[in-house]
Order: structure tokens, then sequence, then C-alpha cells
């Protein structure tokens, strides 16, 4: 059984369903008919009789032609391996993916898998076209380019945050607390193999999928049909509301065969609020370490169960001790859903906001214990640079960036850098000229239109003899690699 990044037909059950309808309402209409005398008796159309298939019909065509214009498509080109050559000699080449992503705001922002988007050269993401058939300025093209650029992206989850330049676009709404139960009717929607504005139809077959049990990660099982190019596509509820984004199948052919997986809405939010806000996600810690309880682990410390979670740290000073929590305590509940294996604790903790105590179940004994423990945020890497920047002292004001040079301070929270100098992009500001070209933070500058550079002073220096319109490439670095960048200074 293979694994296919991405997401048979479900339309059989709903035509059944819609037979049974019809079945009872023609069983209503010949038990009403037995009770009227014969003169008062009319003869039923065929059309009262599919009624329901109509509605049914109906409804499913206005909530698609509602939905799909916050659906786009996503080309990313980048450089990958390419089939190996006669002699065997290895190659590079220029390579072209292209995935799905749903609008989240008005304002340009969109959500997708975090494998489209990886290491590109360029974004180009496809929105509908308002239709305006009455418009003399309809050329007749359905969608509009635009360049994106990548806000950030979290490769655990498998989502990616992108940015384009326009606004009040059709979107789609995430809520983390939108009911979704097994059965559910929901659409997938996407480009598949390339085929744009494609919609599917199917049922939840599960709520909490763990394909993975190593992983913290659980998913939305769907029948809906999706295949490569459907990936980043969101799964949507019957009013309109994103419960998940497409990530993968399960399938032995390459294509559905019924098992695919969406990321759920409450981790979508979760990490597209972060992402928005920091460019990256923060880890959740609460100063304890924990592991599966195995039959020999019960068996040897006279556990009153055999399977679980047991805390077997719990670091002096940190949040849990604080909270009374102890080693050997078995976790029950957080925040009032139960936990059944490592991986769930894992994935309760990671998705619970920082600002709010967990609270945390817990059997010790024969008793069980309910605290409250308060969580602290692992700093992430680019949060650590933001201590050192001083918003006066490193705001450059020609493109808008917070930036610092690269000493041993910076050095030591930043990647193996190939050149020891520069200037790190620390955050881009609210004018930043730059976020558009695709500069994000954790970027080192190592020159500007070949000039190299080797500090901040260096960087304004060279940047004061630009004007509006002028071109400006800048070489930076990146945990991947050296890239050019390329913008006009407005």
């Amino acid at each position: 059984m293979s694994r296919t990044r991405s997401p048979a037909p479900a339309t059989l059950g709903f035509l059944v369903f819609g037979l049974l309808l019809f079945a009872g309402e023609e069983a209503r209409a010949q038990s009403a008919i037995r009770k009227v005398p014969p003169e008062q008796q009319k003869t039923s159309s065929p059309d009262d009789a599919v009624d329901p298939l109509k509605q049914f019909n109906a409804s499913s065509q206005a909530l698609v032609a509602r939905i799909s214009p916050a659906v786009v498509e996503i080309r990313v080109t980048g450089f990958g391996p390419v089939e190996e050559s006669e002699n065997r000699t290895a190659l590079v080449g220029r390579q072209n993916k292209e995935g799905s992503g749903v609008i989240v705001d008005p304002e340009g922002y969109i959500i997708t898998n975090a494998h489209v988007v990886e290491d590109p050269r360029s974004i180009e993401v496809m929105v509908s076209k308002p239709q305006q058939n009455d418009s003399p300025e309809n050329t007749g093209e359905s969608e509009i380019s635009y360049p994106a650029h990548l806000v950030g992206l979290h490769k655990e989850t498998d989502l990616a945050l992108l940015k384009i330049d326009a606004t009040a676009l059709p979107y789609l709404p995430v809520d983390p607390k939108r009911p979704i139960a097994q059965g559910q009717l929901v659409f997938a929607l996407g480009n598949p193999e390339g085929l744009g504005k494609s919609v599917t139809m199917g049922v939840v077959s599960a709520v909490d999928r763990q394909p993975d049990p190593k992983l913290p990660m659980v998913f939305i099982q769907t029948d809906a049909p999706i295949n490569p190019g459907n990936s980043g596509g969101p799964l949507v509820d019957v009013d309109g509301y994103v419960v998940g984004i497409n990530t993968f199948i399960f399938t032995e052919s390459g294509g559905s065969e019924g098992l695919g997986f969406a990321i759920p809405s409450r981790v979508v939010s979760f990490v597209l609020e972060r992402l928005k806000k920091f460019g990256h996600v923060d880890r959740s810690e609460i100063g304890a370490a924990a592991e599966a309880i195995t039959p020999l682990l019960a068996k040897g410390l006279q556990l009153p169960v055999t399977k679980g979670v047991i805390l077997v740290d719990v670091r002096p000073g940190g949040p849990a001790a604080s909270a009374g929590l102890q080693a050997a305590d078995i976790v029950q509940e957080i925040d009032g859903k139960q936990i059944r294996s490592l991986p769930q604790l894992a994935a309760s903790l990671y998705l619970h906001p920082t600002d709010a105590p967990m609270l945390v179940s817990v059997l010790r004994g024969n008793a069980k214990l309910t605290v409250e423990v308060p969580v602290l945020a692992q700093k992430h890497d680019l949060d650590r640079l933001v201590d050192l920047v001083d918003p006066q002292k490193n705001l450059v004001r020609k493109i808008g960036v917070l930036a610092i040079d690269v000493d041993d301070r910076s050095a030591s929270v930043l990647p193996d850098l190939r050149i020891k100098s520069g200037v790190v992009v620390v955050a881009n500001t609210a004018y930043s000229r730059v976020v558009g070209a695709g500069v994000r933070a954790g970027d080192v500058i190592h020159a500007v239109n070949t000039k190299p550079i080797t500090s901040l002073a260096e960087l304004r220096k060279e940047l004061t003899g630009f004007h509006a319109g002028d071109a400006i490439v800048l070489q930076v670095e990146r945990s991947d690699g050296m890239d050019y960048v390329a913008f006009e200074i407005e």
C-alpha cells in the first residue's frame, strides 16, 4: 500500500438515498389515493415523485457555485532531480508542480499543503475572475494569475500560507469548532491532474484517523474521490465551511481508491493564525515527558491500566510540577478529551494555545485528579532573533524590513551559513517593499545587485542610490541554499 501525497465514487450511496426518498413519497401517495374517492383522485406527475432528488441536485449545485470561486490552482516552479540519462549522469532540471489551495481571507491569504510549495523558485496562483458578462472589459478569461509569496510553512502539519496582492476576494471560513461527524456529507474541491475547478462528493469515513501511529497528527478520512493535484484543496461541509484541507491518499494504483485524508479545521485554524502572525508555529510545553504504557510496564509498576500514557518525568519548577503533577501519573484527559495514546497527548499539547491553562486529568493510584497546568511557548529560533532587534536602530527603511548583522549572537540561532557575514532579515514591517518579492524572515542578505554586503551599515549605504522604479536583486541565503530575490523599488 503506497501513500500518495494529494487525494471511489460515492455517488451510488446518494442515488440509493434519493431512491429511498422516492419510494417513500410514492408509498405515501398511493396510500393517500386509496383514501380518496375515485371521483376526487388526480393522476400524479412523474416530476412530483423526483422532487427530493431535484431539491438535492439544486442544493448541491448552488453550494458548489458559491464555494468554488474561493478555490485556487497553485503552480510552483523549482529545481530538482530529473531522470538519469543513458550515461547514468545525475541531472538537475527545472520542475513544475501543481496543487490546490483555498482563499481563507479576502485580503489574499491562501492555505495549501507544505509539500506543494516546498523549495519554490516562483509560485503562481490562478484565481477565478468575477463573472461580469455584460462588462465591456470582459475578455473571456476565466482566471487571473497572481504571483504569490510564501508567508510560512509548517512541515509537521503539512500546511503552508501564501499571500497574493489582491483584496475583496471570495473566501471560505475556517471554524475550529465546526462540528464534524462520521457519515457527514462533504465536498472535495481542487485541481486533480491539472483539471481545474473539479468537485467530488462523499462522506466522512472517520473523524480522527491516525494513519501513522508514530506521528501525533490525526486526519479526517473521506471517500470523496481525491487525486494528485487535489493537495491543498478544501474539504467543505454543506454550509460552505472548510472542515479540512486535503493532503494525501492511500492507494495501490496511484489514483483514488476511496481512502483520502484531510487535515482537520481545528489544526488548520491553529497553524493559519500563527503563520499569519509570526511566519512560523511555536510549540507548547508543560515541562513533562511521557511514554506509552506497555503490558510489561503496567505489570512492573502495578498500574491499574494496561494501556494509555504515563508521565515519566516532571521537571522541577516547571508548569506541570507547579500544578501538582508527578511522575507515574496516568494521563486520562486533556481539556476534556480522552487520551488513549502518546500521539494523542502530543497533538493535544501541540494544538493548545499558550495563553490559556491546560486542563489535565490523571489517574494516581485509584484516585482521579484534575489540575490546571500553565502552558509555555517553546521559542522558535526566529523569535530569539527578534529579541536582538531595536525597531529604531534596525529598520532598513528603504525596503521596509528589520535586520541585524550576522555576528556570534545571531549566527548561533541560524543554520550553518556558507558565508559567515551579511545581514539577517528578522521581520517584515507593515510597509515592507519586499514581502511580495518573496523575502522572508530568516533570509541572510549577502549582496545587492552583485555588490557584496557584510553589514547593516553597508546595506543601508548601498540602497541609498536606488529610486522608485529601479530594479533590485538581493542574493539571499536560506536553509535550503542560495537564492535571488528581484523586485522594483516603489
